[in-house]
């Protein structure tokens, strides 16, 4: 038994490892337009947001899959999103978005919800992780020496709990794979629902 992973992140990728689960990756093709998916709709809520962009990357995935005419198997996707109350964070445009995001965050604590979904063509579930992330009060200097090491492009947020950013982060509650893009424990709940041993 394998599953695909419809997923670029190499953290994904890992955590997944961690769980002892067999899997394939099953990356977009060239002309697929990801980051549209990602798009927010006016006035949308941070976890109406999160479930719906999830289940766009598992029709993108069954799609591609379909289209392939790969092996049938389960397909894993996942979403996460960074929420100050509405506002929702997602990926920096650039070094100046992020430092922008890095100082709206900055000395307060804000939500990351992370919702993941496992299909194929007849079955499909779905899980929202939500945990919550205090960061310590930012100097200009600390944002923009943070930013100058590229590591907030890419990120939900403009951080990467698991890289640098870990020095400014000064209290969590939730999961810390979830955090990271995949939160383990309701993962291997979704895994057990399609029959595998985790």
């Amino acid at each position: 038994m394998f599953i695909y992973l419809a997923s670029q992140s190499p953290r994904r990728r890992q955590l997944l490892e961690q769980l002892g689960v067999r899997h394939e990756l099953l990356l977009p093709d060239g002309d697929e337009d990801t980051e549209a998916l990602e798009a927010v709709l006016p006035k949308e809520a941070p976890a109406a947001y999160v479930k719906r962009v999830t289940q766009l990357k598992l029709d993108a995935a069954l799609q591609r899959l379909k289209r392939r005419a790969l092996p049938t198997a389960p397909v894993l996707c996942s979403d996460t999103t960074v929420a100050l109350g509405r506002t929702i964070y997602g990926k920096p445009a650039d070094a100046a978005d992020a430092v922008r995001m890095l100082s709206e965050l900055s000395n307060r604590t804000h939500r990351v919800l992370t919702a993941v979904a496992l299909g194929t063509q007849r079955k499909r579930q779905q899980v929202v992780c939500a945990s919550r992330v205090t960061v310590a009060d930012l100097s200009p200097r600390q944002i923009q020496a943070y930013v100058a090491s590229q590591e907030p492009l890419g990120k939900a947020g403009g951080y990467a709990v698991q890289g640098r950013a870990a020095a400014f982060i000064s209290h969590m509650s939730g999961s810390y794979s979830g955090i990271m893009g995949l939160p383990l424990f309701e993962t291997a709940q979704l895994l057990r629902s399609f029959g595998f041993k985790v």
